[in-house]
């Protein structure tokens, strides 16, 4: 009778003592050696935590061992419980929180940092494209076919700052920092005036007359880049075109948007 206690005694407390420390495949095998039943070993690997192998090598090794294919599929169904879920599409976790824009940065635009601190918007002009004209008058023989001139009326603009100086470009959706261009702009009469070609600016570096100009920007949230002149541009008029609509952009008698400012140091 006393031995008969004992054993149950063991088969109730057995479980739980092994709870103590995760089990693996090696634990398995020991009980299964140590003569437990199935019912006790399937009771401990389901209320103990488990790290097991369960590849073909893994359950081939356990069947050569004696384990029966109910503890296996104990083991197996306990691994599938405790794996993570990766079916979850990647776009549920929670979206990142948005970046706010310094004060004064409200709109789509163009904006410079002044001498206090604050960001201020850059005068936005309209600029005219026009076919001929200075670009054929200034530049080499050669060009190609159909150039344009970008105009802007008056010969100043209502902004001026000195290098280095600091923009933003707050862009409307759909677009980066470098659909926009940096162009210098020539006082011609009474107008400014940049050189451009059917569909693009001149690109000759080589070329004292070269209008745009490279800059590089870093986005500082999801619509705004972060653009830094520094005193190598030297002085003049300048200003930030805007991307045109591509079924109109720089055809002949066409209409655009650019943001001004002139640099004296």
């Amino acid at each position: 009778m006393r031995k008969a206690i004992c054993a149950v005694l063991f088969l109730v407390i057995c479980p739980f003592l092994i709870a103590q420390q995760a089990l693996n495949n090696d634990s398995i095998i020991k009980m299964v050696k140590a003569g437990l039943s199935d019912d006790v070993i399937v009771t401990t690997i389901n209320a103990s935590p488990g790290a097991y192998d369960t590849s073909a090598d893994g359950l081939i090794a356990l069947k050569q061992a004696g384990v029966s294919n109910k503890v296996i599929d104990a083991i197996e169904a306990k691994s599938t419980a405790a794996a993570p879920d990766t079916s979850a599409p990647a776009d549920s976790a929670p979206p990142a929180p948005a970046v706010p824009l310094p004060p004064g940065v409200d709109n789509v635009g163009a904006y410079y940092k002044d001498s206090g601190g604050n960001w201020q918007p850059l005068p936005s002009e309209v600029v005219i494209f026009q076919s001929g004209g200075l670009v054929k008058h200034v530049a080499s023989a050669g060009l190609v076919k159909e150039d344009l001139n970008g105009l802007v009326g008056g010969m100043r603009s209502r902004l001026v700052v000195s290098t280095p100086v600091t923009f933003i470009l707050h862009v409307p959706q759909g677009r980066t920092a470098g659909d926009y261009e940096l162009v210098r702009l020539h006082v011609v009469a009474n107008n400014r005036q940049f050189q451009s070609v059917a569909g693009g600016l001149i690109h000759e570096s080589s070329s004292s007359l070269r209008d745009e100009i490279d800059f590089t920007s870093k986005q500082i949230g999801p619509s705004a880049y972060q653009i830094v002149l520094s005193n190598e541009l030297g002085e003049g008029e300048f200003g930030f075109l805007a991307p045109q609509d591509t079924a109109s952009s720089k055809n002949p008698s066409s209409s655009g948007q650019i943001f001004t400012f002139a640099i004296v140091n």
